[in-house]
């Protein structure tokens, strides 16, 4: 004869170590009586407009805010055209998420990174955009990814991310995860000096 355990009176089940009631735990926020931040549409078409057709790629950092545990930075990629090899970039603690805003590119990620040659602590991306890492020649074994307008890609920290094809240009909002906090922080007011020419 099977006893189902929905016909035992809860009290029992207990007694009998058969259910181990759980106390209720308080959380605390992570980000205690932190506020919002709001990056208007037009503030991103501004630092996009910053990307003169000559240059091969044009990465701005928009905002970096401490938001708790971690910093979440937002920042703009413009890349034109690739015509010879590019870098495998590959960063140690910040992940990074990609929106594509408009072209097309061939991305190839992985972990494997050959070459791999670490950058200097005075190179601009390792001060201001994402923290310590390297940039490599190939990757083993990557996976391709065709990105377009719409598309979404995660690139966790550690992880060799290189683009292979960029038939004209390709254009991206970037969401950096720093939860080392190793990148600065940088406000509004800090963007709108940096757009007008008077800031970093």
């Amino acid at each position: 004869m099977q006893i189902s355990l929905r016909a035992i009176p809860l009290a029992v089940l207990v007694a009998a170590g058969l259910i181990v009631p759980v106390p209720a735990q308080e959380t605390q926020p992570s980000c205690k009586r932190c506020s919002a931040t709001f990056i208007h549409k037009e503030e991103i078409q501004a630092y996009l407009r910053r990307a003169p057709a000559a240059i091969p790629v044009l990465d701005q950092q928009v905002r970096a805010i401490d938001a708790g545990k971690t910093n979440v930075d937002i920042g703009v990629v413009y890349r034109g055209k690739l015509t010879g090899d590019s870098p495998v970039a590959e960063h140690d603690l910040v992940s990074e998420v990609y929106y594509i805003l408009d072209g097309l590119a061939t991305l190839v990620t992985g972990p494997d990174v050959l070459g791999l040659k670490r950058r200097p602590a005075d190179d601009r991306a390792v001060r201001l955009l994402n923290g310590p890492g390297g940039n490599g020649v190939s990757i083993r074994g990557g996976v391709v990814h065709e990105l377009k307008p719409g598309d979404v890609i995660i690139i966790p920290a550690g992880v060799g991310h290189w683009f292979t094809r960029i038939d004209d240009h390709i254009s991206y909002v970037m969401v950096r995860v720093d939860p080392d906090k190793v990148t600065p922080l940088k406000d509004e007011n800090a963007s709108q000096m940096d757009l007008h020419g008077s800031g970093r």
